[in-house]
């Protein structure tokens, strides 16, 4: 090591540092005495303190947020370790063992008392484990973001770290050159301003003082006989002495180094911890994401009353129970329809069969209650099997839809992190190709050498033969957790939403009340999630012929041909395929066209339906009652309308979805002049705000989300729908948009969903896009829309905008834009993607290339 040199004070004007929080303290009982730089805001009398512990090549600065957003009586101390930052260059090697020992010996001189949260990140992660393992009598919780305490055995150590360790390089890497510093700093998503930068090199700026940062990464144990690898080890094995404390791990999902395998691999250890993965941070995850408001929110609940869980009772029929009362039944189940027909189909005896072989075929392979399964399955007879056979055997069904896409699917996965995946071959060769995890179980019989390259372990006819005559596994509880399902990804990336056996049943229940199902029904589910719900409620189901990631695509004829094949009595399809359908009605063949009018309901949801679409499938239909369940993958049903309902509530400011369905509570969260929601809730008519809703269906919470699921949680036991809308003076909710979508004006917020319907309504427009161009509190509003002639993409003709204008009504348009198309989701191809069509009005309006939307 070098020569030691002292501890000092940062130097002035360092963006956002304070320097009222800088203190030098020395600890007399280390070496005779060594002094540390930290960051204290000094709260006399804490109610609480967070001890935070940098990592290698950063330093204290790094919690400076934690500092600047503490509550009235919580003290933040962030230290920077010896030879680190500005504390003193000691001028000796201080393995992880000795850190541990001096982080001791600084609060010890602190005179640190109870209660405290220990915050660590990267290497300061097991040195604040190590503090917190021998201090638990003061410790209430532990917050750690992208560190690791072990190396799992099924990975190497990450490739930079092995790069860097290689002989000959460390040191010039290290502490010759910045490389390694300015290295880690590059990892930041997006870049960070220059100022933070230099303000993170502000304590490295020559060799003597980087000294620790090359013995940071020597420290690493890579091998059995570092010197550190007891430590480390020790650190690991007694996390167990915290499985009674509070803990929040958060995550940059891009970090090179510390990979997701660290975090499940503290997610075993730890796991009662909550998680919130942040989707495209990266390393220096407080940089990338707010880590100081997950904090403070989180350390709100942990000190706070905590909400008790309502009791799910037990007098509800489990999931898979219809097949079981109908395991006798030799009715057809469910059918899959092709071009030319029927393409395959199963009776509910067969079903029942085949659901209780799979789930003991699954676990007879391993598969046990909790394990996560991921299905890449096609809507059809297989999928039901699957998704039934794993809820009886206690698995958690993984459900990440075509829809998202590869990029999608991809995202949702890593995320959900399934131990198994079921999936088509297709689609387990897509899922090695781009490594996505789980062990992988074949839907199809494949040859040995195509096996061996996919690595299956399994295909659905081995599990069902090794099932057959073995004891069923043994039943889930109503609490325990069945699905995590993906929302469709149309406002950010998707995010999984999990769902407890008892909530699903009560989903269940609350369509089947509803609607009035019953065993005589006959459902064509022309969208694909929901063709699960045909076996659960013990009616027959049938899946059109059409592309699952295209809803668009049902045709009339593929509809009536559906129908026709079982007789059905009940339709749920997107508002796109509805759409469609309309539009295609003429190609039906008489010999077809009988089967459309002995359907009895039509439901359509996933978007704002409009009244012109529902209007025209009345007609394709004649004999249907045509309803708009709104809801989302969190929670539905919500509220309920019909089209004579819907015609009875007339024009107003966004889409009448109805009166909230039986057992469900809606509020409104009032908005703000800036179009943020407050509180409280309030269910006075004409309030416009953020949709509410609590219900015994509603989610149970997001998956390794907790920032978005406590911001979704308030006040606790309601879930904040993102939608913004209003109650009339009848009861009935209307829908005006998404809080996103909120055009704010300098005269207060316009929601985009009424002008955008009543635009729409005009004979010389398909479709339209309500967006806002400008600064948040200064937009304006710009109309984009899709006109039924071919006109030039770009500024509207002056009859056309005056016609916007016009029926815009108090609204004042700045600009109507033609467009030859809108942008929409993959899983519904309804939602209008508002946050690109502002993007591409921006640039258009400031004289930019037009373009495609």
């Amino acid at each position: 090591m070098t020569p030691g040199s002292p501890a000092e004070l940062p130097p002035a004007g360092l963006p956002g540092l304070q320097p009222s929080w800088s203190r030098l303290v020395t600890t007399p009982q280390l070496e005779g005495g060594r002094t540390w730089h930290l960051l204290d805001n000094q709260v006399l009398e804490p109610s609480l303190t967070l001890l935070c512990v940098h990592g290698n090549p950063t330093w204290s600065y790094l919690w400076r947020d934690l500092l600047a957003c503490a509550p009235p009586g919580v003290r933040v101390i962030a230290v920077d370790q010896l030879d680190m930052g500005f504390s003193e260059r000691t001028g000796t090697i201080r393995r992880l063992a000795q850190r541990i020992d001096d982080l001791t010996a600084l609060t010890e001189t602190l005179e640190l008392a109870g209660p405290v949260v220990t915050v660590g990140h990267d290497w300061g992660g097991p040195v604040s484990l190590g503090w917190a393992q021998r201090n638990l009598d003061s410790v209430v919780g532990v917050v750690l973001a992208n560190t690791a305490v072990a190396q799992p055995s099924d990975a190497p150590a990450p490739a930079v770290i092995r790069l860097v360790r290689a002989t000959g390089i460390l040191e010039n890497v290290c502490v010759r050159t910045p490389a390694f510093i300015r290295g880690a700093l590059a990892l930041a998503r997006p870049r960070l301003d220059p100022g933070i930068r230099a303000a993170y090199e502000a304590p490295y700026r020559t060799a003597d003082r980087r000294a620790a940062v090359g013995a940071f990464v020597e420290d690493i144990p890579l091998g059995e006989s570092h010197p550190s690898r007891s430590a480390l080890d020790g650190v690991a094995e007694r996390l167990d002495a915290l499985a009674g404390v509070p803990a929040l791990l958060l995550w940059g999902t891009e970090d090179p180094v510390f990979s997701e395998r660290y975090l499940r691999d503290l997610e075993a250890r730890l796991p009662d911890a909550e998680v919130h993965r942040f989707t495209g941070a990266g390393h220096l995850v407080t940089e990338d994401a707010d880590v100081a408001q997950a904090v403070f929110a989180w350390i709100g609940g942990i000190r706070g009353p905590s909400v008790e869980q309502s009791d799910p009772g037990t007098d509800r029929r489990p999931l898979w129970s219809a097949l079981v009362e109908r395991g006798g039944d030799d009715e057809v189940a469910l059918v899959e329809m092709g071009t030319a027909g029927v393409d395959a189909s199963i009776t509910f005896a067969e079903l029942d069969a085949d659901v209780a072989a799979v789930a003991s075929g699954l676990a007879d392979v391993g598969i046990q209650a909790g394990d996560r399964v991921a299905l890449l399955v096609p809507p059809g007879i297989d999928l039901a099997t699957c998704v039934y056979a794993c809820w009886r055997a206690g698995a958690v069904v993984v459900v990440a839809d075509a829809g998202l896409g590869v990029k999608g699917m991809g995202r949702a996965l890593q995320s959900a992190n399934p131990r198994y995946v079921i999936g088509v071959p297709r689609a387990l060769a897509a899922a090695r190709a781009m490594r996505w995890p789980g062990t992988p179980i074949s839907t199809e019989e494949l040859d040995g050498p195509r096996r061996r390259a996919l690595g299956v372990v399994a295909t659905l006819d081995q599990l069902r033969r090794r099932g057959r005559g073995r004891p069923l596994p043994a039943a889930p509880s109503p609490r325990d957790v069945a699905a995590v399902g993906f929302t469709s990804g149309a406002t950010g990336p998707a995010k999984g939403v999990v769902y407890r056996h008892h909530q699903m049943q009560a989903q269940r229940d609350a369509l089947m009340g509803l609607y009035g199902i019953r065993e005589s029904d006959r459902l064509v589910a022309a969208f694909g999630p929901f063709s699960l719900f045909g076996p659960s409620m013990g009616i027959a189901s049938v899946i059109p012929d059409m592309e699952v990631t295209k809803p668009g695509s049902l045709t009339g004829s593929a509809l009536a041909s559906a129908i026709s094949a079982l007789d059905a009595t009940l339709v749920f399809a997107s508002p796109a395929a509805l759409a469609n359908v309309a539009a295609t009605d003429g190609e039906v063949s008489p010999s077809l066209r009988g089967a459309l009018g002995q359907v009895r309901l039509v439901m359509s949801a996933g978007a704002p339906v409009g009244v012109g679409i529902l209007r025209s499938i009345r007609s394709v239909m004649p004999n249907a009652e045509i309803h708009t369940p709104y809801g989302m993958t969190e929670v539905l049903p919500v509220a309920d309308a019909s089209l004579v309902e819907i015609d009875e509530a007339g024009a107003g400011d966004g889409v009448c979805v109805g009166r909230p369905v039986s057992g469900v509570d809606v509020a409104i969260s009032p908005l703000d002049p800036s179009g943020a929601a407050t509180a409280p809730l309030t269910r006075d008519a004409a309030v416009v705000g953020e949709v509410c809703v609590r219900a015994s269906h509603m989610r149970d919470g997001y998956d390794k989300l907790w920032v978005t699921e406590h911001a979704a949680s308030q006040p606790p036991g309601w879930h904040r729908t993102g939608d913004v809308g209003h109650l009339d003076a009848e009861g009935r909710l209307w829908i005006e948009g998404r809080m996103g979508h909120i055009v704010t004006t300098e005269h207060g917020p316009v929601t985009p969903v009424g002008v955008e319907h009543a635009v729409g309504e005009l004979e010389a427009v398909e479709s339209a896009a309500v967006v806002g161009v400008g600064p948040p509190g200064a937009q304006v509003v710009v109309v984009v829309v899709v006109p039924d002639a071919d006109l030039r993409p770009g500024l509207a003709p002056e009859k056309l905008a005056d016609e916007v204008r016009a029926v815009a009504g108090r609204v004042d348009v700045a600009a109507v834009l033609v467009a030859g198309s809108l942008p929409v989701d993959r899983r519904h191809n309804s939602k209008v993607d508002r946050s690109r069509v502002a993007r591409w009005a921006e640039r258009v309006l400031a004289g930019g290339r037009v373009g495609r939307l």
